[in-house]
């Protein structure tokens, strides 16, 4: 069941975020590293410790650990354009039908996003910004309790739009049979992605950072993953960019009373049935709604497949929140900073001009988030963890990189040199100012 809060007790429980780093981790992962370990260390301990046997036994330490952590390792890592093949040939056409439909909608959406070089002469000769696409991608496309598709078309469209050429993808291989699920693998083929390997986790992590004999390393590492994903990514951060450490997945739905409570409901089930941890929380100043929606969320709840995923949910991190009125809705909103907003009000167009903080949001009840999960067009990549604070959802600038261009012309060259040294002296740094005087002189 889905508790009913007032602000206060939703301000120190369901909507307080706790820093990176600091959340509390279940004892069956202590128990479970135990076991492989043969010692009660810390994640951040197990991946440091995996991260250095794939940097420094590349291939066969890439098996050892896939075999300890998923079951099995596969004999190749990597999947043949056979199997890429069959597998897009394999799905239904409905399914075909709907992830071309989706493919087309992301790239169409990410073409409209400006990707330009710029030059101006308006500075004494020539300056300007070079863009250029990240030549090797890594794309991690998580496992986890259900195979995710359309992770495959939101993560590669944006940068086959981008102009990256190589497109790299790691996919955790089902545990037990060491094969990748058939629907990622027909995506992957449907994309145009034919670099694809079934491994995942902190090694998987590693083999894109470091390379192995048999994998190249990529450039940047993008994607989400579970704990010891993110861990390890925060770890090659250096070796190789990485878009971010994205935390469990999160919804605020803000809604008054001209929402659908049957609606309302169905959303923050949507949101609840992808992990234990994800966050489904409504705010709204309608106290009728909130009893009508909490009943709509019991009764939806006993019929679905996932239903404990969803009762785990509920039940830790998510909850109704009786606000004052829809501003101080959105004043808590703006501070817990979701991945996903959903404005089910009667003038949404309103109140997003007051959102200040969101990886996106879902503008009235028929722009609901599962459209955004699938097929409406921009990423479901988005920032968690209340990093929308500052974050941006995945977009074509995260697969390319700017190269600051300089060509001044003599006479520029010579009259900047001056107070070009003036500052190096400044600073204490005397070669500095020595190479501008010699072109001043």
């Amino acid at each position: 069941m889905i508790s009913i809060l007032n602000s206060q007790t939703a301000k120190t429980t369901i909507l307080k975020r706790v820093p990176p780093g600091d959340e509390a981790v279940p004892d069956s992962v202590l128990d479970r590293i135990e076991q492989t370990f043969g010692e009660r260390i810390t994640p951040d301990e197990a991946v440091t410790r995996i991260l250095r046997d794939i940097r420094t036994g590349g291939d066969s330490a890439l098996h050892s650990w896939t075999g300890k952590l998923d079951g099995k390792s596969p004999q190749n890592f990597r999947v043949s354009k056979r199997s890429l093949d069959a597998a897009l040939h394999s799905i239904s056409e409905e399914e075909r039908a709907a992830l071309e439909l989706a493919a087309a909608r992301i790239e169409a959406f990410y073409k409209k996003q400006p990707l330009t070089s710029w030059i101006t002469q308006e500075m004494g000769g020539v300056l300007g910004q070079l863009i250029r696409p990240i030549q090797r991608v890594g794309l991690y496309i998580p496992g986890g309790t259900a195979p995710l598709p359309s992770s495959v078309l939101m993560s590669a469209v944006p940068a086959k739009v981008a102009g990256v050429k190589e497109i790299v993808m790691a996919v955790p291989p089902q545990r037990g049979t060491g094969e990748i699920a058939p629907i990622i693998l027909a995506a992957a083929a449907l994309v145009g992605v034919e670099e694809v390997y079934a491994m995942g986790g902190a090694q998987a992590i590693g083999a894109l950072a470091y390379g192995t004999e048999s994998i190249r390393p990529v450039d940047k590492i993008f994607g989400p993953g579970n704990l010891f994903v993110t861990l390890a990514k925060k770890q090659v951060f250096g070796v190789v960019g990485i878009d971010g450490l994205a935390g469990p997945t999160e919804t605020v739905v803000i809604a008054d009373d001209s929402a659908n409570p049957a609606w309302v409901a169905s959303d923050l089930l949507a949101q609840a049935e992808h992990d234990v941890l994800a966050s489904a929380i409504l705010l709204t100043p309608s106290k009728q709604l909130a009893e009508s929606v909490q009943v709509e969320v019991g009764r939806q709840m006993e019929t679905l497949p996932r239903a404990d995923i969803v009762a785990q949910s509920l039940a830790t991190r998510s909850g109704i929140v009786i606000t004052a009125d829809l501003d101080e809705a959105l004043s808590l909103s703006n501070a817990y900073g979701p991945e996903h907003l959903c404005l089910s009000v009667k003038d949404p167009w309103l109140w997003s001009e007051k959102v200040t903080a969101a990886g996106g949001i879902f503008m009235g009840e028929y722009s609901f988030e599962v459209l955004g999960d699938y097929i409406a067009g921009p990423s479901h990549v988005m920032p968690t963890g209340g990093t929308a604070r500052f974050a941006s959802p995945l977009n074509v600038w995260d697969f390319v990189h700017i190269i600051s261009l300089v060509g001044l012309n003599d006479a520029v060259g010579r009259e900047l040199s001056k107070p070009a040294a003036v500052i190096a002296r400044s600073e204490g740094l005397e070669a500095h100012a020595r190479s501008a005087d010699r072109r001043g002189n």
